[in-house]
């Protein structure tokens, strides 16, 4: 059984302020990428394409880690909860908007063998 969790981490920030939240999650790179269960951890920004015309937030994390324990136990990281409640949940914060999902990439009902 697949035990990875892919997270896509979306940022919409406020008018003017996407150079300034851009840069402040890419100063959460290195901690992260420390932590044992972290195989990916990068800040991208959205791009134009004719070739990819599909709605998206700005900024967007794209995350690979371990197993669900890895990936929980970065969410509970100070630096992390500080993050969110400073730059998301605050009034002057600079995101508008925020969207955090995990993925798998397990079908359902594989029969995953039993090692």
């Amino acid at each position: 059984m697949s035990k990875k969790v892919y997270c896509c981490a979306q940022f919409l920030p406020k008018p003017g302020k996407e150079k300034a939240l851009f840069e402040v999650l890419q100063r959460l790179e290195p901690n992260t990428l420390r932590e044992d269960g972290c195989i990916q951890y990068v800040v991208t920004r959205h791009i134009t394409s004719p070739f990819a015309e599909g709605n998206s937030f700005p900024i967007v994390f794209n995350e690979i880690w371990a197993d669900m324990a890895s990936f929980e136990a970065h969410c509970q990281r100070s630096e992390i909860a500080a993050f969110f409640a400073k730059y998301c949940q605050a009034e002057d914060g600079l995101a508008e908007d925020w969207n955090v999902c995990i993925y798998t990439d397990e079908p359902t009902d594989y029969d995953a063998p039993v090692l």
